[in-house]
């Protein structure tokens, strides 16, 4: 499964989405079906506690990631990072921190109240002058082509209806031998017909997340190379989603590495 089904609501389905995160950027501490926070990156996705620490509260209290793209490879001094769907900013800050004063982190994200907790954080970090923060789809970034070094992607893809059209935007954006940094969450079976066509699910995460196997076969046709999960996380690990299907599917966070060809 590579699109959403043809009997899905994808209007509905992308207001479920943005409806979700916006709550998360006015009221992080609301509850939701996954995990938000410092705690829960630095306890289940292996982030740095002192780098968290490091950054504004209202920036990391609203992360909502299900794994830790920035494990996955070094982003060199100097670096364009496209942050896809940068959200409240915390992984557009730490690589913005990595590429240093002569890089530039770039944010793309479709929900105006995570674009706006984005840059107060950069501002408040003294990082403005190397970060921007756009608004922008999945499918159509606002950006050149062949003008990024390296990708980063966390929890993203799954709530995509066209997959393979995000990803291939990916890959347009990237230079030639750059990299993905891509975390998101997959299954360890394929999901009936039944799941797929429920926009409630695929907003929750789980209606639109693929096996690491098709996650594969979708980076390599988008002309994403030699990808490789790198690291494994139970991201749901307390929450509803693993409270409800925990009996007979097993849904978790991967960090795959891919390059440009």
């Amino acid at each position: 499964m590579t699109r959403c089904p043809l009997e899905l609501d994808t209007m509905y389905l992308n207001r479920q989405v943005r409806a979700t995160y916006e709550r998360v950027a006015r009221a992080p501490a609301s509850g939701f079906h996954f995990h938000t926070g410092a705690d829960y990156a630095v306890r289940q996705l292996r982030y740095d506690a002192a780098e968290l620490a490091a950054l504004p509260v209202a920036c990391t209290e609203r992360f909502s990631g299900v794994g830790n793209p920035l494990r996955i490879g070094t982003i060199p001094a100097g670096a364009v990072v496209l942050d896809h769907a940068c959200g409240a900013g915390m992984d557009l800050l730490l690589a913005a921190k990595a590429a240093g004063p002569d890089g530039r982190a770039i944010g793309v994200d479709l929900t105006p109240g995570m674009r706006a907790s984005a840059l107060r954080a950069a501002a408040q970090s003294g990082l403005l002058d190397r970060i921007r923060v756009f608004e922008g789809t999945f499918e159509d970034l606002p950006m050149d082509d062949a003008s990024v070094d390296v990708a980063i992607s966390n929890g993203v893809l799954n709530l995509a209806p066209d997959k393979p059209r995000v990803l291939c935007e990916i890959a347009r954006v990237l230079k030639p031998g750059g990299r993905l940094f891509l975390a998101d969450v997959v299954l360890d079976r394929e999901l009936a017909a039944g799941v797929r066509s429920n926009a409630d699910l695929w907003a929750s995460c789980i209606g639109g997340a693929v096996t690491e196997s098709l996650l594969m076969e979708l980076l390599r046709d988008c002309g994403l190379s030699d990808a490789q999960v790198t690291e494994r996380f139970e991201c749901f690990a307390g929450t509803d989603i693993d409270r409800k299907f925990h009996t007979h599917l097993h849904a978790y966070g991967v960090n795959v590495l891919a390059h440009k060809r």
